[in-house]
């Protein structure tokens, strides 16, 4: 490693450019992003793919991406001088601090942000379908697969611990990258897969693993940003600019045109559609949003101690030092301080529920469903409301493509036909069927609502067809007024 820094210093000192060179006599600038990594599309994918960059640059510069699947590549190529700006999550951002704050010539900076979840729901654990693992402390003494000091190993050793677990010796964690754990999940030779987005949600779409633990019991932010090398930052702010305002176009796109953002960044990567809308569409798991909020640099400085437990060879970072929003500043405007301080989605779920009638606006509670043939999705007020449209649909001999929930404790969203449905027949109607990602988190619930019930999906869909309904634009009944039920009877 010495070595490696040395040689960066001397290229530094030459005064040589790491992004000179192309042949019709324009500088390159390189950005490092991770396609699959759709966190951070708005930085890499789904930007590359709109082209904002290269318009923002004019032709000054020509544009090379290097795609990779993990963000440990893209800080090594930093360290060398090879990659100007990239995108990672919050661990790898760590290690991308620590491995470059003690070379002046490789130093970076956080200078904005993609998308994050206050909770930590861009991460998870998944076992195969058949695994009799309900909990995270059933993977006791088996085998689990990681990419090492990745957001989803961070979760993975916070969650252990919590389960009461020691991640080094109840567990062992093979450091694969996400494609290498995932083909030894299937094959057996893991019995568990820790990972980011979107591979748990990959994963558990093609029946090929079901979620165990769901990163949003944590509670603790996570989230994805953009890093640039200090040195190039000041050599070139033009770029730089051009960059955070091209991030932001990126953004804006996303959140008024979810669906088509969602099939281009599909298109790009191979990822199915309904996996990339989960996370980011409307209400998705993740909040597309550039500022550099309070919040995630707390997290930071949290994850600092797990990081050390990993034993990546880290050392301490001065997250104070290491994240530098002035360019950010400068890009977003007189408005940057209250969009730091907001932490409402932009892209919101709203309109009319077809089912019960009623307008979606809690988003707690709202979810959607995508018919095949639709280039829209229809807003559910309420995962009970979804279930009724979807049994509508069906029972029409319409295809669903994919339906949306909220997990009723955490608000992660994810797919209904994967959740674990619970019965309390003590609710509201409209209200009495509730999703959770987890059956740990379902058992929880029933646990603390004595008349409440486990139930299989279809049982779900069945019954909520059978529910009373309020008929579009019919009065509902004003908070704690007995509805009345099938055949005339009060509850």
């Amino acid at each position: 490693m010495r070595k490696l820094f040395a040689a960066v210093a001397l290229l530094a000192a030459a005064g040589c450019s790491v992004s000179a060179g192309a042949d019709d006599g324009r500088q390159t600038v390189v950005v490092g992003y991770q396609s699959k990594t759709i966190n951070t599309v708005t930085a890499g994918t789904l930007l590359r793919d709109l082209g904002y960059l290269e318009k923002r640059l004019g032709g000054r510069y020509r544009v090379e991406w290097q795609d990779y699947d993990t963000g440990a590549p893209i800080t090594a190529k930093m360290v060398a001088g090879k990659i100007d700006i990239g995108s990672m999550g919050d661990y790898p951002l760590l290690i991308n601090a620590s491995r470059t704050q003690g070379v002046p010539s490789a130093r970076t900076e956080l200078v904005s942000v993609t998308g994050y979840n206050l909770r930590g729901g861009l991460n998870a654990v998944v076992v195969p379908p058949s695994s009799d693992v309900e909990t995270l402390a059933g993977l006791k003494g088996k085998k689990v697969s990681a990419s090492s000091g990745s957001a989803g190993h961070g979760t993975l050793v916070q969650a252990l611990e919590r389960a009461g677990l020691d991640p080094a010796t109840d567990v062992e964690v093979v450091n694969q990258q996400p494609p290498v754990g995932a083909s030894a999940l299937q094959s057996g030779n893991v019995q568990g897969y820790a990972q980011f987005v979107a591979w748990p949600g990959l994963l558990v779409f093609k029946d090929q693993a079901r979620l165990v633990y769901d990163g949003s019991a944590l509670g603790v932010p996570t989230f994805h940003g953009v890093v640039v090398r200090q040195a190039y930052a000041k050599e070139h702010p033009d770029v730089l600019q051009a960059f955070l305002q091209a991030q932001i176009d990126a953004t804006n796109y996303l959140h008024e045109h979810p669906v088509e953002a969602a099939e281009a960044v599909a298109e790009a990567t191979g990822l199915p559609p309904e996996v990339v809308y989960l996370y980011n569409g409307r209400d998705g798991i993740a909040s597309f949003d550039v500022t550099v909020k309070p919040q995630l640099l707390a997290a930071l400085r949290h994850d600092e101690k797990y990081l050390k437990i990993i034993g990546a060879d880290f050392t301490d970072v001065d997250v104070t030092t290491f994240a530098n929003d002035s360019f950010i500043r400068k890009a977003y405007g007189a408005s940057y301080d209250a969009g730091t301080a907001s932490t409402v989605n932009a892209a919101r779920i709203t309109g009319t529920d077809e089912a019960c009638g009623t307008a979606v606006s809690d988003p707690a509670k709202a979810g959607e469903l995508w018919l095949t043939g639709e280039d829209r999705l229809r807003p559910a007020a309420t995962p009970t409301c979804l279930l009724r449209q979807i049994a509508a649909a069906t029972a029409g001999g319409r295809a669903v493509r994919a339906a949306y929930v909220p997990d009723a404790a955490t608000g992660t969203h994810w797919f209904a036909d994967k959740s674990v449905w619970v019965l309390d027949p003590s609710v509201d109607d409209d209200e009495r069927f509730a999703p959770f990602t987890t059956r740990d988190g379902a058992q929880a619930y029933v646990k603390e609502h004595p008349r409440a019930r486990v139930v299989g999906y279809d049982e779900a869909l069945k019954a909520a067809a059978e529910e009373p309904k309020t008929a579009a634009g019919e009065p509902k009944a004003a908070a704690g007024e007995p509805k009345a039920a099938a055949g005339g009877a009060s509850r």
